[in-house]
C-alpha cells in the first residue's frame, strides 16, 4: 500500500487523493485564505512556443495557483520558503472543497477552449486525458462527499494532522519553528471542523461501525497523553517532536524557552480541548451506532455510493459488483490449484487448509517478538530489494533516481498503521522512498511474505512506480504526483507477479507467499463486493479469508475491519494487476519475438498514476506502431 497524500483541493492540476483517505495521511486546514490567482490567464511565453509547450506552461501556472491553496501540499514538496503558508493548514470546510470542484471546471471548460489537442505532441495528448478523467472522476466522487467517514478505525485528521507534522514539517531555523507553533496553534480549528462534518454525517446515518469507535477514541487519546496534558512523566507525541527538533537548533537558551513556552500554550489551548471534544463527539457516535457492524449498503444512497466507490478504485466503469465478486471466486480456485502443486514440492501431505494452518502456526515461519527478531526481519528484507535491483536493468528501461530505505512504523502510529506501506520521498531528493513494515506484534509477519512485500512496497512495486512519476522530465506537476489505487496498488501486485519472471522466489516457501499474496488480493475481490454489496457480515468475510488465504487470523481480523470502514479499494489490487498482466499478454501475442519487457514497462511506468482505460489505450498504441516498424 502506498500511503499518499489527501488534500483538500480536489483540483485536476494538484494532487488529489484516492489510496484515499490515505490511511494516516490526511491533511486539513485552517480558514486562513491563500492568495487568488486568476484560474483562466493564459501564460506569458514567446510567440515561437509550440502548443505543448504552451499547454505545458499554462498547466503549470494552474499548479501554482493550485498550490497556494494547500500549505499542507506544498509542505509535503518540500516547497517550505513561504513562511507564512509553513504555518497554516488548508482550509477543511466543505465550502472550500465545493470551490475547488468549481475551479477545475472552469481549467477544464478554458482548456478545451484555448487549446488544440491535434496540435499536441503524443505525450501531450496523454497528459490532455490525463487531467480530463482526474476532474471528470472528482466530479463524479464529488456527489458522495458526505458518504464517506471522517474518522475511522484506520485513518483520520485524528492521526494524519499529527502524523504531518512530526513526519514532514522540518525544523531548520527559528522561522521553520515559528511556524510549527502556528500550526499547533490552528490545529484546533481543523479537528473540531472536521469532528463537526463527521457529526453532520452522523445525524444523517453515516456511521462508522461500532468496532471504529474505540479504536478511534483510544487512536486521539494518545495524543493527549503525557506532558503538557498529564503528570505521566512521558512527552505526549506532539510535545516530544517539538522539543527533539527545536533541540537541534543553535539559539539563545531564552529564544529556545520562548519557543517552548507557546508550543506548549498551543497544546493547551487548541489541540488539546479539540482532541478532548473529539472524543467525546465519537463516544456520543459509538452509543449511535449500537452494535451495527455493516457495509457501505447500509448508509444512505449505499448501493449508488458503493458503485462510485468501485469506479473510483478500479478507474473503470465496466466492471460491476457481481463482475468483480465473481472474478475473485475464479482466481481463488486457480491460485489454490498451483498452491497444492507447491505443497507436493515440499513434501506436505494434508489439504490446503492444514497446510494454511501449518504456515499460522509454526514457529519456524516467525521470527522472535524482540528487537533483534525486528532488525533482522528489516536487514533480510533490505537484501531481498538489493538483489532485485541488480536484475532490473534486464527488465526495465528506465529507473528510478531516488533511494529506498526500509523501516519499521514508528511507535507513534503503531496501532493505527497498516501491516506494511510505501512513502515516497520528496521531490527534492532530500527524503528518500521507504518502505514501512509494522512489527509491533512478529506473530503478524511470517518470514514466508517477506519476499512479496519487499517487491510490492519497495522494489520493483511502489518505489519504482511512484519515483518514476516524481522524475518525469517535461510532464505538469500534476501528472508526476496524481495517484490513482487501481494503477498503483495493481502495479505492486504485478511488480509481485514479476519477480518469479524475473528468475526469484526460489525458496517454495517465498513463493508460495507470493501465492499466498495473491489468492489474498483475489479472495479481496469476494469479501469487498460481498461486505458491500451482498450484506455479509463482518465474521462471514473473516470465515470466508480464514478457509481460501494462509493469512495469519490477526492480519484478518484487521484487513475485514480496514474494507468495511473503506469501501471499495481493497478490489483495486487484483483489477489492476489482471489488467497489467492482460495488457502486457496482449502485447506478447501479437508482438512475439518483437515483445520488450523494458519497452512494455516504460509504457507502463512513464505517465504517471494513470486510468487503467487511458492505459489499455496507450498500451494498444504501443502495440500498433511496433507492429508497423
Amino acid at each position: 500500500m502506498r500511503l499518499h497524500l489527501l488534500l483538500a483541493s480536489t483540483s485536476a492540476l494538484v494532487l488529489a487523493g484516492a489510496c484515499t483517505p490515505a490511511d494516516e495521511t490526511e491533511t486539513a486546514a485552517t480558514t486562513a485564505n491563500p492568495p487568488v490567482a486568476e484560474t483562466t490567464s493564459e501564460p506569458s511565453a514567446a510567440s515561437e512556443q509550440t502548443e505543448t509547450e504552451r499547454l505545458y506552461a499554462w498547466f503549470q501556472q494552474e499548479f501554482e495557483t493550485e498550490m497556494a491553496y494547500s500549505p499542507i501540499g506544498q509542505t509535503y514538496l518540500g516547497m517550505i520558503d513561504d513562511l507564512d503558508a509553513y504555518g497554516r493548514w488548508d482550509d477543511p470546510s466543505e465550502q472550500a472543497y465545493r470551490d475547488g470542484l468549481e475551479r477545475a471546471a472552469a481549467r477544464q471548460r478554458y482548456m478545451h477552449e484555448n487549446f488544440d489537442y491535434d496540435a499536441l505532441t503524443p505525450e501531450a495528448q496523454v497528459t490532455w486525458r490525463f487531467a480530463e478523467f482526474i476532474t471528470e472522476n472528482n466530479a463524479q466522487q464529488s456527489e458522495f462527499w458526505d458518504h464517506g467517514y471522517v474518522y475511522s478505525s484506520f485513518f483520520g485528521p485524528h492521526t494524519g494532522l499529527a502524523s504531518t507534522m512530526i513526519g514532514y514539517h522540518r525544523i531548520e531555523s527559528v522561522e521553520h519553528a515559528e511556524a510549527y507553533v502556528s500550526r499547533l496553534q490552528g490545529m484546533g480549528d481543523v479537528l473540531n471542523t472536521a469532528t463537526q462534518q463527521a457529526d453532520d454525517r452522523a445525524q444523517q446515518g453515516v456511521l462508522a461501525p461500532a468496532f471504529a469507535y474505540p479504536i478511534i477514541i483510544g487512536a486521539a487519546q494518545r495524543f493527549v497523553t503525557g506532558a503538557p496534558f498529564d503528570d505521566s512523566g512521558e512527552d505526549s507525541p506532539l510535545w516530544a517532536d517539538f522539543q527533539a527538533k527545536i533541540g537541534e537548533l543553535e539559539i539563545e537558551d531564552e529564544a529556545r524557552q520562548d519557543l517552548l513556552d507557546r508550543a506548549q500554550a498551543a497544546l493547551l489551548t487548541s489541540v488539546g480541548p479539540a482532541y478532548d471534544h473529539l472524543i467525546a463527539t465519537m463516544g456520543t457516535h459509538a452509543d449511535m451506532a449500537g452494535d451495527a457492524i455493516n457495509g457501505a449498503w447500509a448508509l444512505p444512497e449505499g448501493e449508488a455510493y458503493y458503485r462510485s466507490q468501485l469506479m473510483n478504485y478500479t478507474t473503470r466503469a465496466d466492471m460491476t459488483a457481481d463482475q468483480i465478486h465473481q472474478t475473485g471466486l475464479d482466481e481463488v480456485e486457480r491460485i489454490h490449484g498451483e498452491m497444492r502443486a507447491i505443497m507436493e514440492t515440499v513434501g506436505f501431505e494434508g489439504t490446503l487448509l492444514e497446510f494454511f494452518e501449518h504456515l499460522r502456526t509454526s514457529d519456524e515461519f516467525y521470527y522472535e517478538d524482540t528487537e533483534e527478531g525486528r532488525q533482522r526481519y528489516l536487514t533480510e528484507s533490505a537484501a531481498m530489494i538489493d538483489q532485485i535491483s541488480e536484475v532490473a536493468p534486464q527488465y526495465f528501461g528506465q529507473l528510478p533516481r531516488a533511494e529506498l530505505e526500509v523501516r519499521a512504523v514508528e511507535e507513534y502510529r503503531i496501532t493505527t498503521a497498516t501491516g506494511a506501506f510505501y512513502e515516497p520521498g520528496s521531490l527534492d531528493g532530500t527524503r528518500p522512498g521507504a518502505y514501512y513494515v509494522n512489527l509491533a506484534n512478529m506473530r503478524d509477519n511470517p518470514t514466508y511474505l517477506m519476499e512479496s512485500l519487499a517487491y510490492h512496497e519497495g522494489a520493483p512495486g511502489h518505489h519504482f512506480q511512484s519515483s518514476l512519476a516524481q522524475e518525469l522530465e517535461n510532464a505538469p506537476m500534476f501528472q508526476r504526483l496524481q495517484w490513482y489505487s487501481a494503477y498503483g496498488e495493481g502495479w505492486a501486485l504485478y511488480a509481485e507477479n514479476l519477480g518469479k519472471d524475473m528468475g526469484f522466489f526460489t525458496d517454495p516457501y517465498q513463493d508460495f507467499g507470493r501465492l499466498s499474496y495473491e489468492v489474498f488480493r483475489a479472495a479481496r475481490l469476494v469479501v469487498d463486493t460481498g461486505i458491500h454489496h451482498l450484506q455479509w457480515s463482518e465474521q462471514e468475510a473473516a470465515d470466508y479469508m480464514l478457509a481460501t488465504t494462509p493469512m495469519p487470523e490477526g492480519d484478518i481480523v484487521n484487513e475485514v475491519r480496514r474494507y468495511m470502514v473503506w469501501p471499495g479499494q481493497a478490489v483495486s489490487y487484483k483489477v489492476g494487476m489482471l489488467t497489467i498482466l492482460d495488457l502486457r499478454q496482449r502485447a506478447m501475442d501479437q508482438l512475439g519475438d518483437d515483445f520488450s519487457y523494458g519497452e512494455f514497462h516504460d509504457i507502463v511506468l512513464t505517465n504517471g498514476s494513470i486510468p487503467l482505460t487511458l492505459l489499455e489505450e496507450l498500451v494498444d498504441d504501443w502495440i500498433a506502431r511496433k507492429l508497423a516498424e
